[in-house]
C-alpha cells in the first residue's frame, strides 16, 4: 500500500480537483466553498488531502488572500483540463457533449473559427452557435452557456466578463446621404450626429460617451436588422466595429474612416456558478483567451 506523501496519485478523486480548482480561481475558500456548496472546513480538508496525497504544497496560505504557489499554477492547468475531459466523455455518453455559444451578429473571423476548432478537438466537445438579438438575456435564462459581445456596456453580476481584444470603430451612414459626400467623421463632433443605437446588442450608445457629451439625438432600434435598415434609410448614422466594413453588404449603405474614436472591446461574458459543465466551460475561456492572444483575431481578406 502507498502511504500518503509520497507524491503519487493514489487516493485522488474528481471532487479533489475540483476543490483545488475552484479555491484556484476565487483565490478564496469562502467564495468556493459557496459555489460547490459545501462548508468552508470541508473544502480546506479536501484540498489538504490532495496536498498530502501529491507531496506537495500547492496553495500558499500565509497572506490575507490565497495565492497559488508554482507547483500549484501548474496543476491548476492539468487539473482543468482533466476535469473538462472528464465533464466532455460523461456528456458524450449521455448525448450532451455540447457548448453553447451566443452571439447577436457577425462572429469575428478568423478568431471564432480556430477557438471553436481547437477546442474541439482538445475536448471531443462540439459548439453550437446560437443567435440571439440580446445573447446576454439569453446566458441569464440559460439559452446559451457562454454571451460573445462587442462594446462597453456595463455588464453587471453575477455575470462576469473575460476580455479579448480590441476592434476599431468605423461609422456607417446612407450611400446618398450629406454625411457620405463628406468622405470621413470625427468622434469629437459625436455632439452633432444623429446616432442610430441598437439598444439590445450594440457596440456604441449613449453609455459610450461620459454624461452629457454623447450624440444629441438618437434613433433607437430593438435588433441588428432594424439598426441596419434605419441606417440605410437615411435616419442616423451608426457606429460598428471594422470587421463590419468587410461583413456587411448592402447596396443603400456606406462605411466611412472615424477619427479620434476610441476602440471597441471584444469580450465573453459567462455564469461562473451555473451549469453543469464548468471545467468544460473554463477549458473554452482558456481557449479562447489563447487564440485571441495568438493575433488571429483580425478579419482575413
Amino acid at each position: 500500500m502507498t502511504t500518503p506523501g509520497t507524491g503519487t496519485a493514489s487516493g485522488i478523486e474528481l471532487r479533489h480537483l475540483r476543490a483545488f480548482t475552484a479555491v484556484a480561481r476565487h483565490r478564496s475558500f469562502t467564495r468556493a466553498a459557496e459555489e460547490l456548496l459545501i462548508t468552508q472546513p470541508a473544502l480546506s480538508r479536501t484540498v489538504a488531502q490532495l496536498e498530502t496525497a501529491l507531496g506537495v504544497r500547492l496553495l500558499d496560505r500565509s497572506s490575507r488572500h490565497v495565492e497559488l504557489t508554482d507547483t500549484g499554477a501548474e496543476f491548476l492547468v492539468h487539473s482543468e483540463r482533466t476535469l473538462a475531459s472528464f465533464e466532455a466523455a460523461v456528456a458524450a455518453a449521455r448525448h450532451e457533449s455540447t457548448l453553447r455559444l451566443g452571439f447577436s451578429w457577425l462572429l469575428p473571423d478568423p478568431w471564432a473559427r480556430r477557438t471553436i476548432a481547437r477546442f474541439e478537438r482538445d475536448t471531443g466537445a462540439r459548439v453550437d452557435l446560437v443567435r440571439r438579438d440580446d445573447p446576454l438575456d439569453a446566458l441569464d435564462r440559460s439559452a446559451v452557456d457562454i454571451a460573445l459581445l462587442r462594446g462597453s456596456r456595463p455588464v453587471e453580476p453575477p455575470r462576469r466578463t473575460m476580455h479579448l481584444y480590441d476592434e476599431q470603430r468605423v461609422a456607417v451612414c446612407a450611400r446618398d446621404s450629406e454625411t457620405a459626400e463628406a468622405g470621413h467623421l470625427e468622434w469629437r463632433d459625436a455632439a452633432d450626429w444623429t446616432l442610430v443605437v441598437n439598444t439590445a446588442s450594440g457596440t456604441t450608445g449613449p453609455w459610450t460617451w461620459p454624461e452629457g457629451d454623447g450624440p444629441r439625438r438618437l434613433v433607437e432600434t430593438a435588433n441588428f436588422d432594424e439598426w441596419l435598415e434605419s441606417v440605410a434609410a437615411g435616419r442616423g448614422i451608426g457606429i460598428v466595429p471594422e470587421v463590419a466594413e468587410h461583413r456587411i453588404h448592402h447596396p443603400a449603405v456606406r462605411f466611412l474612416p472615424l477619427t479620434g474614436a476610441p476602440p471597441s472591446p471584444v469580450r465573453l461574458a459567462y455564469l461562473p456558478d451555473a451549469g453543469a459543465r464548468p471545467a468544460l466551460l473554463r477549458r473554452f475561456l482558456d481557449v479562447a483567451r489563447l487564440v485571441a492572444a495568438q493575433g488571429t483575431h483580425a478579419a482575413e481578406a
